[in-house]
């Protein structure tokens, strides 16, 4: 494939030949354990790692250090310094010439090049299946992040990523998607309808096709990872079963077994990862699509908070032994705060996000991103338009592709 364009980021030891995913050196220090459905003694599980670089105590990262470090001080600056200039819509088939047609997602605003896809990665940040506030840097946090994972992680799977135009911009090879979301679970959780959680609470034990012992509870780590597949429904995601997957043609056995293993490779060397920078990954979500040459490509967006549910590491013992919900940095605050004020899923319009929310939020973001890579997050100051911006770098890079 075309190389990647990463010239800013450092590169970690090649995954699969490194130590870390043959030898499990940072999670052999987790026990999975049993609990028993009327007791609440639990074996200790510690959380403290090695890695080739030397002992590091994931109690260094914590969420009272992170929310109140002179770092947010100043990144807080930034943030609110971009309240106006966000990038909630674009419009790149009018300024950008060779645009054929746009996809507008969620977050995301696809142009079809007819030989690329123009993924651009908006500040918009969705819940209730709506548009609910635009972040300021969202978009730029998640296509870095996806790009510093993609390019960690192409010995475990290649990527569709062709080049990277702009912080918000990643032009992509044009593939056959599988219908299909690989959803990767390492714990017991979670609130939503096909959340790990609310079937097993409701009685299931077989799930996607993993059979669950007795005897679990909320937020317990699972004895391995397991792979709970979705596929798109008109509005949701709908679990399905590998046999259901093959049976309905959505994917050969073949494709599905490859599939399978990468997600589970990607999702277990990210775990080791989070670790020693602090963080517990609990689940995550993969796509993938068929290149022309008939390879599977990894695709989308990979380890982003968006895709990702990431739990502080140092208070999780205490908190599960003590029946608290673990701290998390996601955007479970703004979504209350919306279900106290309004309803969402009902409401033809939604009252406009506190200030200090949209701060805090974005600042979560960066503080993940940082966390993540050791990079400290390059916040544009000029004044110039985002959507100016992005439709000059991607008109100069499409200009050399052709």
């Amino acid at each position: 494939m075309a190389q990647c364009v990463w010239t800013n980021l450092n590169p970690l030891p090649s995954p699969l030949s490194s130590k870390i995913l043959t030898q499990n050196p940072l999670f052999s220090t987790i026990s999975s354990f049993e609990a028993k459905p009327n007791a609440r003694k639990y074996p200790k599980i510690l959380l403290s790692v090695k890695s080739s670089q030397g002992q590091h105590d994931i109690r260094t990262a914590s969420l009272d250090a992170m929310l109140n470090s002179g770092r947010k001080e100043e990144v807080f600056g930034s943030i609110k310094g971009s309240l106006h200039n966000c990038l909630s819509e674009t419009n790149l088939q009018s300024t950008v010439p060779g645009l054929k047609s746009k996809t507008r997602g969620k977050v995301r605003d696809i142009y079809d090049t007819g030989d690329y896809l123009v993924l651009v990665t908006t500040d918009r940040q969705s819940a209730f299946d709506r548009i609910i506030a635009s972040i300021p840097f969202k978009g730029q946090v998640l296509n870095e992040t996806s790009l510093w994972w993609f390019n960690r992680t192409q010995d475990i799977v290649p990527n569709a990523v062709v080049s990277v135009p702009d912080k918000n911009v990643t032009i992509a090879k044009k593939c056959s998607v599988f219908p299909v979301e690989f959803v990767v679970r390492g714990f017991v959780t979670g609130s939503t309808e096909t959340s790990l959680w609310t079937v097993y609470r409701s009685g299931v034990r077989n799930y996607c096709g993993n059979v669950l012992p007795d005897g679990l509870v909320k937020n317990q780590k699972l004895s391995a990872n397991i792979l709970t597949p979705t596929t798109k429904a008109e509005d949701h995601d709908v679990p399905v079963t590998p046999e259901e997957i093959i049976e309905r043609g959505l994917m050969t056995q073949a494709e599905f077994d490859e599939a399978r293993e990468k997600a589970l490779s990607l999702f277990e060397y990210r775990q080791h990862v989070a670790l020693v920078h602090g963080l517990i990954l609990v689940d995550t979500k993969y796509e993938f699509g068929k290149s022309s040459d008939g390879s599977i490509l990894l695709i989308d967006e990979v380890h982003t908070p968006d895709s990702s549910r990431y739990w502080i590491g140092n208070s999780y013992v205490d908190h599960f032994h003590n029946g608290l919900e673990p701290q998390n940095v996601d955007k479970e605050f703004l979504r209350l705060w919306f279900r106290e004020n309004c309803n969402p899923y009902e409401d033809k319009v939604l009252p406009d996000a506190p200030e200090e929310l949209v701060c805090e939020l974005a600042w979560r973001y960066i503080f993940l991103y940082e966390s993540i890579t050791k990079s400290r997050f390059d916040m544009p100051l000029t004044e110039e338009p985002i959507h100016d911006r992005i439709s000059r770098n991607v008109s100069s890079a499409l200009s050399s592709l052709q």
